[in-house]
């Protein structure tokens, strides 16, 4: 199972919009085109089973 996680560098550790994860590309794309066009995500390989 992978993740797609964008971080915000304009944003301090500790502000809840410093990392945003997504379980989709389509959700991190639909999340992309309100929030920022800009922006990109990386995936992310989720170590365990699943849940």
């Amino acid at each position: 199972m992978t993740v797609f996680v964008y971080v915000n560098t304009a944003k301090q550790v500790s502000d809840a919009d410093h990392i945003k994860v997504f379980s989709t590309v389509e959700a991190a794309e639909m999340w992309f085109e309100e929030n920022d066009p800009e922006g990109v995500a990386f995936e992310y390989d989720v170590i365990g089973p699943p849940a």
